[in-house]
């Protein structure tokens, strides 16, 4: 449910919405001053914060979606929605900008200004001029051929869009949507997004001021999706996928009179890094962090920093907090970690050789410290310099301990 939930919001909502939006009647009575405005507010909001917070993906594909939206209002004003050259222009859109923002959500982050990010730049302004080259030798040929009926059936001669480009980008969306059960990312639900509102805009090309309208919604999406990425960002630890410490002061705000804090250590973490290597340190750290984000009786588990993780039980589920996090501490001492070879693959091939060696597998436990609000301890913050300090106890007794 939380990753549909997820999927829809924002990008989601923010489409249905703009649907929703250009038929209403009031909104549908200014819509040429509503398409005078949106369009150029969302572009410029959508490139400065792209570019005050480095996001290459945001930047470029606001731009491939201005480029689009400019060539075709441009040649509708020059020649006319129904000249050659417009349908030159509006076929080109509809092939190529599915496909940009396809790239663009497989590209990961190599910055803006850098040579990786102005080549991709020169690619997506150069498109307009390399369409115009190829379709200027025979624009009749040219669309046609962009024109063809793939499938010879009565119900697809109503769709708004020719079925070349429209299949093209049915692909993308779909290539898109996989990305997405793939990462479960924002970024990635963002474009799936901004392409169905790119599908709107060029569905309803004649309206000029709807068209306009999507296409500013497909660059407000992009950037509501960024700035959610941002916020995964700070809110997430990148290598466990816990919740961060940040994430945690939010919770402790939050809390009310009756909770559980437990600060959890990995037992001689840093003997293990320097015995194994960094890299198997982080796989155990991702080891680690799976069990806790699998935690029992309503607790929530927190990246806190280093090997140190925390757990809150809020409310209710404080009574029997240590019971869970005594099998907690036992389901992680049970485990034997298979550690991943630098080698191995990431998926299992179809013909797996024989294995020469057999697998590495290393045994971890942790020790835990718990303490409740009561007397001196009141504060969230004070409750959690006293599970610090149990935590300091199960340590000095012995390790692979609860304590209080």
């Amino acid at each position: 449910m939380k990753a549909v939930l997820s999927f829809f919001l924002p990008g989601g909502m923010i489409f249905f919405a703009a649907l929703l939006l250009v038929h209403a009647p009031h909104v549908r009575d200014s819509l040429g001053d509503i398409a005078g405005v949106y369009p150029y507010a969302a572009y410029l909001f959508s490139v400065v914060f792209g570019l005050r917070f480095n996001r290459s993906a945001l930047v470029f594909g606001t731009v491939s979606i201005a480029l689009a939206h400019w060539c075709l209002v441009h040649f509708a004003q020059v020649q006319g929605s129904q000249d050659l050259y417009w349908r030159v222009a509006y076929l080109s859109a509809a092939l190529l900008l599915p496909l940009n923002l396809l790239a663009l959500s497989l590209f990961k982050e190599r910055g803006i200004f850098t040579a990786r990010g102005l080549a991709r730049l020169v690619v997506i302004l150069s498109q307009p001029v390399l369409a115009g080259i190829i379709a200027g030798r025979d624009p009749q040929r040219y669309i046609d051929l962009l024109e063809t009926d793939l499938l010879q059936f009565p119900f697809l001669q109503v769709l708004p869009m020719p079925q070349v480009p429209a299949a093209a980008g049915l692909l993308c969306l779909l290539a898109v949507a996989v990305l997405y059960l793939r990462n479960r990312g924002a970024k990635e639900s963002g474009f799936f997004w901004a392409i169905c509102a790119v599908f709107a805009a060029l569905a309803a090309i004649t309206g000029r001021s709807e068209a306009s309208f999507h296409f500013a919604t497909a660059s407000f999406i992009l950037l509501a999706s960024i700035i959610e990425v941002s916020h995964a960002m700070a809110f997430r630890d990148e290598l466990t996928g816990l919740p961060a410490r940040r994430a945690l002061r939010e919770d402790l705000l939050k809390l009310g009179s009756d909770y559980c804090l437990a600060m959890l250590d990995i037992d001689h973490f840093k003997k293990f890094n320097d015995r194994h290597g960094h890299d198997v340190g982080d796989q155990v750290l991702r080891m680690v962090a799976a069990r806790l984000a699998g935690v029992t009786g309503g607790g929530k588990a927190f990246r806190y920093g280093g090997e140190e993780f925390t757990v809150v039980f809020p409310g209710r589920h404080a009574e029997d907090a240590l019971e869970h996090l005594e099998v907690l501490r036992r389901e992680v001492a049970l485990s034997q970690f298979v550690i991943r070879s630098p080698m191995r693959p990431r998926r299992r091939p179809k013909n797996p050789r024989r294995r020469k060696a057999a697998p590495r597998k290393v045994s971890v436990t942790i020790s835990i410290g718990a303490a409740w609000p009561g007397g001196r301890t009141g504060s969230p913050d004070d409750v959690l310099k006293a599970a610090d300090k149990a935590l300091y106890r199960a340590k000095k007794q012995g390790r692979n301990r609860v304590s209080t």
